[in-house]
């Protein structure tokens, strides 16, 4: 529960401010400069109506996209949640949901409090969608962008209820694409390890997660879900570090669930192991021990038992779960990899090819 986180094709010119160092020195007297007078004030209105331009283009853009943001209350827990379409369904982050069935919406078109359900949650991809119960009159779906178009230095709003502060908005940059990011299971995490993150400098605080990262065209690029922490704070935000879930793959895990009730195609790869961390004789993190195989799935396939100490994916060092998930992350089902593993204390390789989550 979230009590705890393309390239816009506006383009916009700008007039130097300054040329050959110059303009400073025209205010204390530039030697041999000629007289300007009216430099200064043309050079200042261009930037002030650059600047109102941009102000303008962010309250069009909150006004297009913040009715389609809703609060999501779940039990004592505060998200945030999208309108995804004109039936009420509602995306939002499986950890803002946790184990609850149902829901309270606070939406954008009115004050009374609306009642949801579950429609089904995939926590390994930290995704929910949920239903509200009655369709009120006005809801707005949100328009969602493409991944392919998210680029570095863009200009984003990330849109949500952080600390239980409705209809809040705060502005940053995409700073990296194609993060792989692992949740933590305290907290009220899932403990999934997440692909092809977008990391953003805008603020994304608890209540953040299940809004919108929206780019200046007015389109949802990603779903804000975490925010990084730093060891030397005490486990504190970093701040400027958060993390979002591209729309790709919020839109391939949505219209499944609305289709079917569940996500039938994860395109998520993996051993179809249930597995452990154990440590070395100097209770260092040493390997994955295979706690449990599926029958028919790709370890047993491949010849990998229970008791089999899974050691390196390729040529990825595996030393806890959370390694062997981002070894994998970037894998596709049908895949084959080397697993070199342990059994009996001599090490061994086998070939395997990858099922699916």
């Amino acid at each position: 529960m979230d009590a705890s986180p393309f390239r816009s094709r506006v383009r916009r010119s700008f007039t130097p401010l300054a040329a050959g160092g110059c303009l400073i020195a025209l205010a204390a007297g530039c030697a041999g400069a000629p007289s300007a007078p009216t430099a200064a004030p043309a050079r200042q209105d261009v930037v002030s109506r650059a600047a109102g331009d941009l102000e303008e283009q962010y309250q069009n853009v909150i006004r297009d996209v913040l009715p389609s943001v809703v609060q999501v209350g779940a039990g004592d827990g505060l998200g945030s949640g999208i309108v995804y379409d004109d039936k009420g369904h509602v995306v939002t982050n499986a950890h803002v949901v946790g184990d609850k069935k149902t829901f309270d919406v606070s939406v954008a078109t009115g004050e009374q409090v609306l009642k949801a359900s579950l429609v089904s949650s995939y926590p390994d991809q930290d995704l929910a969608v949920i239903k509200l119960d009655e369709v009120p009159d006005g809801l707005r779906a949100a328009r969602f962008g493409d991944t392919d178009e998210v680029g570095v230095g863009q200009i984003v709003l990330a849109m949500g209820s952080p600390l239980g502060l409705s209809s809040s908005v705060t502005q940053g940059i995409v700073s990296a694409v194609g993060r792989t990011v692992s949740e933590s299971s305290s907290g009220g995490g899932t403990g999934a390890t997440l692909v092809d993150m977008v990391q953003t400098s805008a603020a994304i605080n608890p209540g953040n997660s299940g809004g919108a990262l929206v780019n200046l065209d007015s389109e949802v690029i990603g779903i804000p879900t975490l925010a990084a922490t730093d060891p030397q704070l005490g486990g504190s935000a970093a701040p400027g570090i958060g993390f979002a879930i591209p729309v790709s793959m919020v839109r391939t895990v949505a219209d499944q669930i609305i289709e079917s009730g569940k996500v039938t195609d994860s395109g998520r790869a993996g051993l179809n192991i249930t597995g452990r961390t154990v440590v070395d004789d100097d209770y260092q993190p040493a390997g994955v021990a295979v706690v449990s195989v599926q029958d028919g799935g790709a370890a047993q396939k491949a010849g990998l038992r229970v008791g089999d100490v899974v050691t390196k994916v390729g040529d990825d060092r595996i030393t806890t779960i959370t390694s062997l998930s981002e070894a994998l992350a970037g894998a596709k089902p049908g895949q084959k990899v080397t697993v070199t593993y342990t059994r009996g204390g001599s090490a061994r390789t086998a070939e395997v090819t990858l099922g699916e989550i």
